[in-house]
């Protein structure tokens, strides 16, 4: 009998390289390494964060029920919304699997944007749909969101997903482009804001509390420092969010991440001071970089390095210890992206892309 379904249409999530790998790669000092690939909060987590992490060891053999529901309580009070509307995830990502399989039926398709993160095609393929795209760039060579061509790309997908800001171009939208799309298509439009605190946009999420056709997603990875917690959540029309209870997967996040997230929220002056240095660190890049680079209000840089190869620039920079992403696999095999990282590392970065840049073109000397 045959267990496994057919998989060879289904690709593995790549993530930007870590710091452990490419020092053993190349022998260098891990603590010497500049990790600006993965989007990651360079200043660490909130300090309430370590401590209720600390003070959550002893219970990790508890399931977290009651915690599920009162860190629903505190998101709902931070952005605005009924504690109903409020649901939570492993990661923005794991929101977008549970809203999948409350919507998604076998065959049914996600538009997505292009270049955008791949993680909404996977997800949609992963519960037996397809993925369709629209594309982002525009007539002067740069990237925006036109509500038009979403519109017109669109041919009866369940799912419409808009990154605001968008990854890995840094591409930001308006809630009027947001609407637009909605009152134009049939299916969910799933806004995308694991960025959006540092982007000066208003949210879409009193859409999603108008509307039963708009959904938004957020994470704790980003702006509170909580990658490695695994942390997210959404702001889900009425009857969505409670399909979504009904699918979700038991104690979703776990108890440690929770508290975690509950100390982050009580933090506001960490967000503030890492949303300045974010946009302290794309204006220093955007004017220091020798290479163009394209308008940002993520907390990260699309760098062209053309007419050079994204890879051997990405790899020539592990060596000399910046790990940055290689954009290849978004289909932009001329660009890099760099994350902000501390003012030390964004210089640091600047100095080598620089450096890197001119040697490829064989204008170094």
């Amino acid at each position: 009998m045959k267990i496994l379904r057919d998989l060879s249409e289904l690709d593995e999530y790549v993530p930007g390289r870590g710091v452990e790998e490419v020092a053993r790669e190349h022998g260098l000092d891990p603590d010497e390494l500049a990790k600006l690939a993965s989007n990651e909060n360079p200043l660490g987590p909130p300090p309430a964060v370590e401590e209720a992490v600390r003070e959550a060891a002893p219970t990790v053999n508890v399931y977290p029920t009651a915690l599920h529901e009162d860190v629903r309580g505190e998101v709902a009070e931070a952005v605005g919304a009924p504690v109903e509307n409020v649901v939570l995830g492993a990661g923005a990502d794991g929101v977008f699997d549970t809203v999948g399989r409350a919507v998604l039926e076998d065959g049914d398709g996600v538009l997505t944007p292009s270049p955008g993160f791949s993680y909404y095609g996977m997800s949609a393929r992963n519960l037996g749909g397809y993925e369709s795209s629209y594309g982002l760039r525009t007539d002067d060579g740069g990237f925006g969101y036109d509500a038009g061509r979403i519109v017109d790309a669109y041919d009866g997908e369940k799912i419409v997903y808009i990154t605001a800001p968008n990854n890995p171009t840094g591409t930001d939208t308006t809630v009027e482009t947001v609407e637009r799309v909605a009152d134009e298509v049939d299916g969910l439009v799933f806004v995308d804001e694991a960025y959006h605190e540092f982007s000066d946009r208003e949210s879409a999420v009193p859409l999603a509390l108008e509307r039963d056709d708009v959904a938004v997603a957020r994470t704790f990875s980003k702006a509170y420092g909580l990658a490695g917690l695994r942390v997210g959540y959404g702001v889900l029309p009425d009857g969505m969010a409670s399909a979504y209870r009904k699918v979700v997967t038991p104690f979703c996040v776990g108890g440690v991440s929770l508290r975690a997230a509950s100390a982050a929220l009580g933090d506001d002056g960490h967000v503030t001071e890492t949303v300045e240095l974010a946009r302290w660190g794309r204006e220093y890049m955007t004017e220091n970089l020798d290479a163009p680079t394209y308008d940002t209000a993520a907390n990260f840089v699309l760098v062209d390095v053309s007419p050079c190869d994204a890879s051997e620039v990405a790899g020539e920079l592990e060596r000399r210890g910046v790990i940055v992403r290689d954009t290849t696999s978004f289909g932009l095999p001329e660009c890099i992206r760099v994350s902000v990282g501390t003012r030390e590392e964004t210089r640091r970065a600047v100095r080598e892309i620089n450096d890197v840049y001119a040697d490829a073109r064989g204008e170094s000397g």
